[in-house]
């Protein structure tokens, strides 16, 4: 009788290793595509669930009258029309004070101090004011304007707005700009064109979806905000008030109504929380649909 031993080689025994290896890698894979998945579902579900609860309880008080009263005592079929212009104000004015300063410093840390120590430092302070509570915003606007002007005002409402801004704009100008190859750069410059140049006619253009996109961002993030309103505008539930006189706001409304004990301001609430979500909802696909059109 003859026996036949078969003797592993090294190439085969790394052969066996490799499958053996190939299977655990393959299992880890599709455990963790099993969990992103779930992930993602979920994530769905929460928000069509409440984007579903918004428009149930927010287009049942949806009409006309929404748009065209203002704010009156409960039962009176009041509307929001002084809440709705008061937020468009504010907003609309944050924006316009906020995005020139935060795009001027998202430039400057890309372009001028990439790695130095006051561009560090900026940066820094920069995430700070990005991830602290909106509240302390409108603290510090109390103290710095509500107080010394004596009264609460639709400017101090703006620059509260304005601040949140910032942080936000700054955040993804620079992260845009340092996207943008340093050939294109390079070649502006070769070219003859000053720094000042170069940046405005090439890398803006090159960066202008992603700039966008952060205003967009900026206006989503303060569109909503109630806190620092509540300590600078305050609100006002007679009229649209003034930016030197206590101004009217979505958020600030919705937060009174939210928890009245009456019905009719309840619904109203609802029906504010909808049209804040509508708007932002439809300045960001106006702004795409736009920026696509030019592309």
């Amino acid at each position: 009788m003859s026996v036949t031993v078969a003797l592993s080689t090294p190439k085969t025994r790394d052969m066996r290793i490799a499958e053996m290896l190939g299977r655990r890698r393959r299992r880890v894979s599709g455990f963790a595509g099993m969990l992103a998945t779930a992930a993602t579902v979920l994530g769905l579900v929460f928000l069509a669930s409440i984007l579903f609860t918004l428009c149930w309880r927010g287009l049942a008080g949806l009409n006309l009258t929404v748009f065209t009263h203002m704010t009156r005592p409960p039962g009176s079929n009041g509307g929001l029309l002084n809440a709705i212009i008061g937020s468009l104000v504010q907003t609309a004015l944050g924006t316009l004070i906020g995005t020139p300063i935060g795009l001027m410093v998202g430039t400057y840390l890309a372009e001028y101090a990439r790695e130095t120590k006051l561009g560090g430092a900026v940066r820094f302070v920069s995430d700070i004011l990005l991830s602290a509570p909106s509240i302390l915003v409108g603290l510090f606007v109390y103290v710095v304007l509500v107080e010394p002007l004596g009264g609460f005002s639709g400017l101090a409402g703006s620059v509260s707005l304005a601040i949140i801004v910032i942080p936000v704009v700054v955040r993804t100008t620079e992260d845009m700009l340092r996207l943008i190859p340093d050939t294109l750069r390079e070649a502006a410059i070769a070219l003859g064109a000053p720094k000042w140049k170069m940046i405005v006619f090439i890398c803006y253009r090159a960066a202008l979806d992603g700039l966008t996109t952060g205003v967009l961002l900026a206006v989503a993030r303060v569109a909503g905000e109630t806190a620092p309103l509540l300590f600078t505008s305050f609100g006002n539930s007679t009229t649209i008030g003034g930016l030197r006189t206590a101004m009217a706001s979505l958020p600030v409304a919705i937060y009174q109504y939210a928890s009245s004990a009456f019905d009719d301001w309840v619904q109203l609430a609802w029906s504010g929380a909808l049209l804040i979500t509508a708007g932002v909802l439809a300045t960001n696909i106006i702004a795409r649909y736009a920026l696509r059109r030019r592309g």
